[in-house]
């Protein structure tokens, strides 16, 4: 995991906002966002996680959403592509990712 990705986890944990190059944390009272380059990518809750590609389905935005699974997500949560399309794992099942999927 990339230092930025662990600075922003540790800013989810503490629910404290956290800004760095590209990567932002905004922190309300029950859950956190994650903007990459201005793009909402995630919003983590106390009991779920949204994911969104903000548009960009690039190796950064996956990288920083499987680092908030990895950390917030349940064992074995993470996005990986496919024949240039992406997927979840999610409860060792795979489904299609679209931008806005909730896991719980």
């Amino acid at each position: 995991m990339r230092k930025i990705e662990r600075q922003m986890n540790n800013a989810i944990t503490k629910g404290v906002d956290f800004k760095s190059a590209n990567t932002e944390v905004v922190s309300y009272t029950n859950s956190s966002d994650v903007y990459l380059f201005g793009n909402l990518i995630a919003r983590i809750g106390e009991t779920w996680i949204e994911l969104f590609d903000g548009g960009w389905q690039t190796v950064t935005t996956k990288s920083r959403l499987n680092a908030i699974l990895s950390e917030h997500g349940c064992p074995g949560e993470y996005v990986f592509q496919k024949n240039y399309q992406w997927f979840v794992n999610y409860n060792g099942t795979t489904i299609p990712f679209f931008s806005g999927m909730r896991l719980n």
